[in-house]
């Protein structure tokens, strides 16, 4: 695995990551708070972006304009399953969602799943360096490389690995004191 696939595939890792934490909000309301919300729809099950236009009017409300009407109740019912913390409000063609003030308690509890989150990119990063070392030992048993460029490519690796674990951090940490700030 040469050093552009490594690097593609560590950034694979921090922008999953990024995009997850995406999803956890401190209290702002935000249209990236709906992206887990999936919504079934004659047995199909669509992304709620897919389905209706949705906007932030002000810091604490998410507007929901389905494109099609009669898909209203159906979003509605995601929006109440997927346990986001707020409740949606249908105004006839529309739905508003009021995003409410977090306590301290909820604040901890997304903090925590924030963690959590990055606990599983920190493993997915270690996969990645699993997979790179598993070529070059492949390449080492099939004579392609020698032992020198071995080690030199494990430590080339394990470098890369590294920043990417200290990028990890970084997201994580900034989204944690986002989180617990009031």
């Amino acid at each position: 695995m040469d050093a552009k696939i490594l690097e593609k595939n560590c950034q694979k890792v921090l922008d999953h990551l990024a995009a997850e934490l995406a999803t956890l909000h401190a209290g702002r309301a935000t249209v990236a708070m709906l992206d887990s919300v999936t919504v079934e729809v004659q047995g199909k099950f669509l992304r709620l972006r897919e389905m209706a236009a949705l906007s932030t009017p002000d810091g604490r409300t998410i507007a929901i304009q389905p494109w099609d009407r009669g898909t209203t109740r159906a979003i509605e019912k995601a929006i109440l399953l997927a346990n986001l913390g707020f409740t949606p409000v249908v105004d006839a063609d529309r739905i508003r969602c009021l995003v409410p003030e977090m306590s301290l308690e909820r604040r901890r509890e997304l903090a925590k799943r924030a963690a959590t989150m990055a606990e599983a990119a920190r493993v997915a990063a270690r996969a990645v360096r699993r997979d790179a070392m598993e070529l070059w030992k492949t390449a080492k048993k099939n004579e392609k490389v020698s032992e020198d460029e071995l080690k030199r490519r494990e430590k080339e690796v394990q470098k890369a690995i590294d920043g990417c674990g200290e990028k990890i951090e970084g997201i994580w940490s900034k989204k944690e004191k986002e989180l617990l700030s009031q």
